[in-house]
C-alpha cells in the first residue's frame, strides 16, 4: 500500500475519521532528512499495511495544515488514533525507532 497525500481538503476523511492509527510524515522536497526518511516511511506503509494507515503531508503545499500540528522541523512524523496525536518524532529515524514508535503506541 502506497502512502497517501493528505491535505485539508482530505484531513477529515482520510485521518480524524480513520479506525486505524494514522502515521503521518511531514516533509518537503527540499529537505535533504525527509528524503533519507521516506523510503523508510514507504517500507512500513507496506509492513503494517493491516495496522496503520500512512499519510504524508507536503509543509509546503499544506502550511496550515502543518501549522495545526506545530511543525517546526522536518521530517516530523505523528502518530495519530482516533483524531489525537498519540505519538511524534522529529528528525530521520532509523526503521527500528519507527518501529517502536508505532508499536509502543497501538
Amino acid at each position: 500500500m502506497a502512502e497517501l497525500k493528505i491535505t485539508a481538503g482530505n484531513f477529515d476523511r482520510e485521518v480524524k475519521r480513520e479506525e486505524k492509527p494514522v502515521l503521518l510524515d511531514f516533509w518537503a522536497d527540499w529537505c535533504g532528512p525527509c528524503k533519507m526518511l521516506s523510503p523508510k516511511v514507504s517500507q512500513i506503509a507496506n509492513e503494517y499495511v493491516s495496522k496503520i494507515k500512512v499519510g504524508k503531508v507536503n509543509v509546503d503545499e499544506e502550511p496550515e495544515l502543518s501549522n495545526s500540528f506545530g511543525v517546526q522541523s522536518i521530517p516530523m512524523l505523528v502518530l495519530m488514533k482516533k483524531g489525537q496525536i498519540i505519538a511524534s518524532s522529529i528528525g530521520n529515524q532509523s526503521i527500528e525507532n519507527i518501529k517502536k514508535l508505532i508499536d509502543d503506541n497501538i
